[in-house]
């Protein structure tokens, strides 16, 4: 039987093994979801809130023992990891308390006597849920808390580095009341996995991760007429405009390229900085990033922990290495620290041009890209290049001009002004292009796997 073993990346040492379910077990646990499912379909959403808000509970009440999880299976800052399940607990909370209203019957009109017409929100079923390692309980928690309200099942496939965190989450909504059966979490390889897209008691999958992963899962997906959610990577720009003011953009810019240790999707990646204030950015932004300590993700002082894996590290190490052997100049970081776990250093990297993975590509990791623009029409140009459009920023004093470009010209699906920041319960999250499609949060999620369904009366 073949295995699982998570490796803490700070220190290289194994945490657990697991053994890899067959297809025949993961198949039984699909099917059991599914039975499950069909008794929590008749209950009302006002009687499916109260398990959202226990489960909310739950994860405060162990956040000490799920922040550390966190921490040892993928070396994110304990301090990140509580503010992760804060976030989770705020999206239980506002999923129990908006989703009645939200899901509930809508009343239409039909026909040329405008006779009465109901649009009624119905579950579909069991939801597949293919999450990665970068936030172990959000990455789930966002499919389930939206997908439980609406009165389906979940089944999640987990990143392997995580597979703690996924085995636990479920437990916790077990101890929270919920069906045994409805939540399943499942320890499979990627064949497995694809064969569960096929089977016909899923009815929706939604997945996260690269645009390349995205791809294959909805190519899969499509050919058995499934509906899919993707989020997929981004490369997200940042504007630095030419009015910005110089310390806020700074403070936000090394906030938001180093969030997560640099792990995440929508986070400042490129920053397209005009001539007329590069110099002062460049030089304090260098400056910033230089100062950030890197250390043991447990500890309270620490700015930067290790990426997540050997294979993360590598991967980071070589986006860079190319970057540079393409031209790229290093402004700060690059140089790989000697010590154990897979550390890599705060780095800025300038003179970027297109053939560069640092300027064409995600690099999911503590590395900032800059761009020199012409002006603020330059760089809005720039910056809609990208073949991806998750996120994105803008920095200026004029918030009425930023609005107008992040509205009407600002080709993502999230744009942050002056701040920055990760996910919103009240706000849609998702992206366009190669970022993906379909929406979470802020009650669009609710929707994407139900049947709106059309009920005519005379």
């Amino acid at each position: 039987m073949s295995t699982i073993t998570t490796i803490n990346p700070a220190t290289e040492q194994p945490i657990e093994t697991y053994e890899l379910m067959s297809e025949a077990e993961a198949t039984r646990r699909l099917e059991a979801s599914h039975e499950a499912f069909l008794e929590w379909r008749k209950l009302s959403h006002e009687e499916r809130a109260p398990y959202l808000t226990r489960i909310a509970q739950k994860l405060r009440d162990n956040a000490d023992e799920l922040a550390e999880l966190m921490t040892r299976e993928t070396g994110k800052l304990l301090k990140d990891g509580h503010t992760e399940i804060k976030i989770c607990a705020a999206i239980l909370d506002y999923t129990a308390k908006n989703g009645p209203e939200m899901l509930a019957d809508e009343e239409r009109t039909h026909g040329t006597k405008g006779q009465r017409g109901v649009v009624s929100y119905q579950p579909i079923g069991v939801i597949y849920s293919i999450q990665p390692w970068n936030f172990p309980l959000y990455q789930p928690i966002r499919v389930l808390a939206a997908n439980l309200m609406a009165g389906n099942g979940c089944v999640l496939k987990h990143a392997s580095i995580c597979t703690g965190s996924g085995l636990r989450l479920r437990e916790l909504c077990i101890e929270a009341g919920l069906p045994d059966d409805l939540f399943q979490v499942l320890l499979i390889d990627h064949d497995t996995s694809d064969k569960l897209i096929e089977h016909p008691k899923v009815r929706g999958v939604t997945m996260t991760g690269s645009d390349g992963a995205g791809r294959h899962i909805g190519s899969v997906a499509a050919k058995a007429l499934k509906k899919t959610v993707l989020e997929l990577g981004s490369n997200d720009a940042y504007l630095v405009l030419e009015d910005a003011d110089i310390d806020t953009a700074v403070k936000f810019s090394v906030m938001g390229r180093l969030y997560n240790n640099g792990e995440t999707c929508v986070s400042a990646k490129r920053f397209i900085v005009t001539d007329k204030v590069y110099d002062a950015f460049v030089e304090a932004f260098v400056a910033q990033m230089k100062s950030v300590t890197m250390g043991d993700p447990m500890d309270k002082d620490t700015g930067l922990g290790p990426l997540s894996s050997q294979d993360q590290f590598d991967t980071v190490k070589s986006q860079v290495d190319e970057s540079v052997e393409k031209g790229a100049s290093v402004l700060c970081g690059g140089e790989v620290p000697d010590r154990t776990g897979a550390y890599y250093p705060a780095t800025v990297l300038g003179d970027l041009k297109p053939g560069m993975p640092a300027h064409d590509d995600e690099i999911f990791g503590p590395v900032a890209s800059i761009i020199r623009a012409r002006d603020d029409e330059h760089a809005m140009q720039l910056a809609n290049e990208s073949r991806y459009g998750l996120g994105g920023g803008i920095f200026s004093r004029d918030e009425g001009r930023a609005l107008k470009l992040a509205r009407d010209h600002f080709d993502t699906g999230m744009v942050r002004i002056n701040s920055f920041g990760a996910a919103d319960p009240n706000m849609p999250f998702g992206g366009v292009k190669d970022s993906g499609y379909g929406r979470e949060h802020g009650g669009f999620g609710m929707k994407e796997f139900v049947n709106a369904k059309a009920i005519f009366l005379p």
